[in-house]
């Protein structure tokens, strides 16, 4: 039998096939292309599995050949990845302005990872209903002004409202499967009870004390919509710990830099401080934000650090 994973709870996985949902376990150990993984089986897996006898339990056999995934380093074991979901179409990302604010680091963080394996990235800004004061409108404009320009989707909902749900959402997610990520409490729960009726999902308040989320999901969960198409339901990440990208190809996953690809004096240019640099001289003129370079500076020297 094939099919696909809609939910992992450590060693057992929730399987669909084309007419019946098992529960299912891994046949021994699978090796992963050599990368040290904690979780061997992600949700959106393709699998191949045979009916255990006398049971209404499954034995995964097989991984298909995954045709992309977004992946992060473990917060649990040092040198060891996690990946988040695969076969995806696109990804998006829940973003807010407060209780919590989603920092342009962490955006630009997620944003390599999806670009690193050519995912298509939405950005959705959440809360819309709680917008208010001039800082708040100016972080809005920002968010607007630096992904627009990049190819990155930015809509603005309220999941509570349920405002810009049906006639801005819905229209991109409906026959896509799509990963939906970001902090705990920004309210990606509350986005998918609206989204698929039986999805239950629990939704907490925001801590008062720190104005941080409360995690209310704890695996990973793939959730049919009723038009069309899926959602992948993640643990809200505090982190985006980036796997190891070589110095001179980290500008690769920006697209305002990989536009000047090979046009810098030196082939392996890492756009610091060397002479003849396009990308330096393109940050002068304008035509590469100060707060991306920003980010591609931070991520190169965690890099670095971490070596």
């Amino acid at each position: 039998m094939k099919g696909r994973v809609i939910k992992s709870t450590g060693s057992w996985y929730i399987v669909q096939t084309d007419g019946e949902v098992f529960s299912a376990r891994l046949k021994g150990k699978f090796k992963q292309d050599d990368l040290k993984l904690t979780n061997p089986i992600a949700v959106g897996d393709w699998v191949e599995m045979e009916r255990e006898e006398n049971q209404a339990t499954a034995v995964i056999s097989r991984i298909l050949p995954r045709e992309n995934y977004v992946i992060r380093k473990s917060t649990r074991k040092q040198h060891f990845s996690h990946i988040i979901a695969s076969n995806l179409d696109q990804a998006i990302l829940v973003i807010t302005m407060k209780k919590p604010r989603t920092s342009l680091g962490f955006i630009d963080r997620f944003l390599v990872s999806t670009e690193s394996f050519r995912i298509p990235a939405i950005l959705v800004v959440n809360k819309m209903d709680q917008l208010e004061g001039e800082d708040e409108a100016e972080w809005l404009q920002d968010i607007h002004e630096i992904y627009e320009p990049l190819g990155y989707p930015v809509l603005e909902i309220s999941a509570l409202t349920e405002k810009g749900l049906k006639d801005k959402f819905l229209p991109l997610i409906q026959g896509k499967s799509s990963l939906i990520s970001g902090h705990s409490g920004v309210g990606k729960s509350t986005l998918l009870n609206a989204l698929v009726p039986g999805a239950k999902q629990d939704t907490k308040e925001i801590s008062g004390f720190s104005a941080k989320g409360v995690h209310t999901t704890t695996f990973a969960e793939l959730f049919l919509l009723p038009e069309g198409g899926d959602l992948i339901d993640t643990p809200g990440i505090k982190e985006f710990g980036i796997l190891d990208v070589e110095d001179n190809e980290l500008s690769h996953y920006f697209p305002e830099m990989r536009a000047y690809l090979g046009q810098c004096k030196y082939n392996n240019c890492t756009h610091i401080n060397e002479p003849g640099c396009v990308v330096l001289k393109k940050l002068e003129e304008g035509y590469i934000h100060p707060y991306r370079y920003q980010s591609y500076m931070n991520i190169l020297h965690e890099e670095d650090s971490h070596r």
